[in-house]
């Protein structure tokens, strides 16, 4: 899909995670679209093609989002007194969203909903209930990057309409191999953070189970992400004695992380709770089968011809699916091949940025007034 003819007039103001590898992504593809954008963030962080990051109010209290209100309206205005935003964007509905929906200007917001925002946040309290319920209702768009969470944005019953934007997986970097670049080895990777909603160790349990039933595999266990729990995981492995075969590799680049995928047989990703996964995706389209949890999400991408599901937290149901993607190389391929064409085709990261473009166009320029507008739900 062609990139669309630039908009010099498009000026977007993000209330956004600046250290996050999704708002450096999305902050750079509207700038390639010909967008100006300045980032207000938490915390400091380089953000390439913005030209700004400001922070406010450092810190990691939940209830700093409420005490900046304040001084989020003042940053606002002097922002908007140079700068003059076309749109406001706020990047996770119960803390950038919020100030995003609260930082007075009168200009068209979009609420991008991230995951846990909408799935878990907003069951802890009746309070984060109502800041998701009030967010919703202010904005004139929002996206979500799967369907189970846009079901649950309708519960909420926002007036603007809500279509699924997927981040992608940029398919010009993530792409296959020919083969293995080690083929005397069977190698799996996970990509996910070592936090508990993940569950590496239930990863580890399997894996050590398979090891145990296919001693002949050299299989190895590549564990990128990094996190609270590195500790307990290398205690883990210690203790099931698999030191020589699980890699703790930590937090990498974009290089690194392609080079894991592509020497690996299957990627595992079984957490708990999840949206649409971008490593997910970015497995995909290095042409891996999937091995996940039993999650919407996951099975909105995850098929029968592209991987396996699994229950949450079963580490047996875990060590049969490898043992499925070991015993029959010649089906796992074609699962590759199956889910590198699917990302092609439906979530590429250029198209589904081309299609948020044109969604910030519609916004900006309107064939229907805004009051005029009916709900829409769009895939």
């Amino acid at each position: 899909m062609s990139t669309p003819h630039p908009d010099v007039g498009t000026r977007i103001l993000f209330f956004a995670d600046a250290a996050s590898v999704h708002t450096r992504r999305w902050v750079a593809a509207v700038v390639e679209r010909g967008a100006e954008a300045i980032v207000i963030t938490r915390q400091p962080a380089e953000v390439p093609g913005a030209k700004e990051v400001i922070a406010i109010a450092p810190g990691t209290d939940k209830l700093t989002w409420f005490k900046a209100l304040p001084e989020v309206r003042r940053v606002a205005r002097e922002v908007a007194a140079r700068f003059q935003p076309t749109l406001v964007h706020g990047h996770y509905v119960t803390s950038y969203g919020l100030w995003a929906a609260m930082c007075g200007l009168k200009l068209p917001t979009v609420l991008t909903a991230w995951g846990s925002d909408i799935l878990v946040t907003p069951r802890d309290s009746r309070l984060m209930r109502l800041v998701v319920a009030w967010s919703l209702r202010h904005a004139d768009l929002i996206t979500a990057d799967s369907f189970d969470m846009i079901d649950e944005i309708a519960r909420y019953h926002p007036q603007a309409p809500c279509h699924q934007i997927l981040w992608g997986a940029d398919t010009d970097v993530f792409m296959p191999l020919d083969a293995p670049s080690d083929p005397a080895h069977f190698d799996i990777v996970s990509l996910r953070s070592w936090e508990p909603n993940y569950n590496i160790d239930t990863i580890v349990d399997g894996f050590a189970r398979f090891v145990a039933q296919r001693p002949q595999a050299h299989a190895r266990l590549h564990l990128l992400g990094g996190g609270s729990l590195s500790d307990a995981l290398h205690a883990q492995v210690a203790q099931l004695g698999l030191q020589d075969q699980v890699q703790f590799h930590g937090r990498v680049n974009d290089v690194q992380m392609v080079q894991a995928i592509q020497q690996s047989r299957v990627s595992v990703s079984v957490p708990t709770s999840d949206a649409t996964s971008v490593s997910v995706l970015e497995s995909m389209a290095c042409g891996l089968p999937v091995l996940a949890s039993d999650l919407p999400a996951n099975r909105q991408w995850v098929d029968e011809q592209g991987g396996w599901v699994v229950p949450v937290r079963d580490a047996e149901a875990l060590t049969q699916a490898l043992l499925l993607a070991h015993d029959h190389p010649a089906q796992s391929a074609q699962m590759g091949l199956h889910n590198r064409e699917r990302i092609e085709r439906d979530a590429s990261r250029r198209g589904q940025m081309d299609a948020m473009w044109r969604l910030y166009q519609r916004l900006l320029h309107p064939t229907v007034p805004r009051q005029q507008r009916k709900r829409a739900v769009t895939g």
